[in-house]
């Protein structure tokens, strides 16, 4: 299937010369969906997969039907203060500032095997957090997994020496 064509652009947003990629249609498309879901289940099938993370918030629009599929369980990787109980976090540089992400500090099992899923991979400073929560916690990041790879922004340099599946490159 062509996921490609379910994606839309979206000129100067959210900023002037800057191209969104939308998901949106990929997900309002019930055959596309779970296509690209079942695609990163195969995925996640062969890395044996424990439990998915996903960061906040489109990593629980991916993540949470392959964890459903796969009957494992998911884990949110939220901004600061969306969590209830007694979390770890990571601060990291953004753009413009910097940005905090938390996990709970029972959310991963030592040595569980864990695949982080988003809809995007861009610079990958999300990702990168995500993952040193997981590794803080003792899990084992077998892959990272997403609908959408942005190739100019270099996202897997900045998570070199993790498996990268991505469904689509822009």
């Amino acid at each position: 299937m062509d996921l490609k064509k379910y994606i839309a652009d979206v000129p100067d947003y959210p900023e002037k010369g800057i191209v969104f990629r939308d998901i949106s249609p990929l997900m309002a498309d019930g055959a596309a969906y779970s296509f690209a879901t079942n695609e990163i289940v195969k995925y996640a099938k062969d890395k044996g997969v424990e439990m998915i993370v996903g960061p906040e918030a489109r990593g629980f629009i991916v993540g949470c039907p392959v964890a459903y599929e796969l009957g494992i369980g998911f884990a949110p990787a939220r901004k600061k203060g969306k969590l209830p109980r007694e979390t770890i976090e990571v601060t990291y540089g953004l753009e413009y500032g910097e940005d905090t992400l938390q996990i709970h500090q029972d959310a991963i099992k030592p040595g569980q095997k864990v695949l982080v899923c988003d809809d995007l991979l861009a610079t990958g400073g999300t990702i990168a957090a995500t993952i040193e929560l997981i590794e803080k916690l003792g899990g084992e990041v077998v892959g990272t997994a997403f609908l959408v790879e942005l190739k100019d922004l270099y996202g897997r340099d900045r998570i070199k020496g993790y498996d990268v599946l991505a469904l689509m490159e822009f």
